[in-house]
C-alpha cells in the first residue's frame, strides 16, 4: 500500500516527478528572483541617475543665484555712484546758479553805475557849455531843466 501512494495513476512512482518539478519551481524562483535583482539595479540606476541630474541642476541654479546676486550688487554699487554724481551735479547746478544771481546783481549795479556816470558826464558837459562856452540865458534855463529833470530821476 506504501508503493501505492508512491505511484501515480499510471503506475509511474511520484518521485522523481516531484523532483522535476520542484526543480522547475527552483529554477522558476531563481529567474524570478534574478528578474527581480536586474528591475531593481535598473530602477537602482535610474535613480541615481536622477539623484545626479538633481543635484547637477541643483549646483547649476545655485551658481545662477550667484551671479545674479553678483550682478545685483554691482547693479546696486552703480547705483550708489550715479546717486552720489546726480547729487554732485545737482550741488554743482546749485552753486552755478548762485553764482548767476551774483552775476545778474553785479550786472545790474554795474548798469546802474553807467548810468549815474551818464548823468554826471551829461552834468559836466552842460557845466562846461554853461562856464566856458558861455551858453545863453534861455539854453542856461533849458539846461538847469533837464539836469534838474535827470537828477529827480537818479532819485
Amino acid at each position: 500500500m506504501a508503493q501505492h501512494n508512491l505511484r501515480g495513476s499510471v503506475g509511474r512512482p511520484l518521485a522523481p516527478d516531484l523532483g522535476t518539478t520542484a526543480l522547475n519551481l527552483v529554477y522558476q524562483a531563481a529567474e524570478v528572483f534574478s528578474s527581480m535583482e536586474d528591475h531593481a539595479r535598473e530602477t537602482e540606476a535610474r535613480a541615481q541617475s536622477i539623484c545626479k541630474s538633481a543635484a547637477e541642476g541643483l549646483n547649476l541654479a545655485e551658481k545662477r543665484i550667484e551671479a545674479a546676486e553678483r550682478a545685483r550688487r554691482e547693479a546696486d554699487s552703480k547705483l550708489l555712484e550715479a546717486s552720489r554724481a546726480l547729487m554732485q551735479a545737482q550741488f554743482r547746478i546749485e552753486a552755478a546758479e548762485d553764482q548767476l544771481t551774483a552775476v545778474e546783481f553785479r550786472a545790474q549795479a554795474a548798469e546802474a553805475e553807467a548810468r549815474e556816470a551818464k548823468n554826471a558826464l551829461a552834468l559836466i558837459e552842460e557845466a562846461i557849455r554853461r562856464r566856458l562856452l558861455r551858453a545863453s540865458p534861455e539854453e542856461e534855463s533849458s539846461l538847469r531843466e533837464t539836469a534838474a529833470s535827470e537828477t529827480a530821476s537818479r532819485r
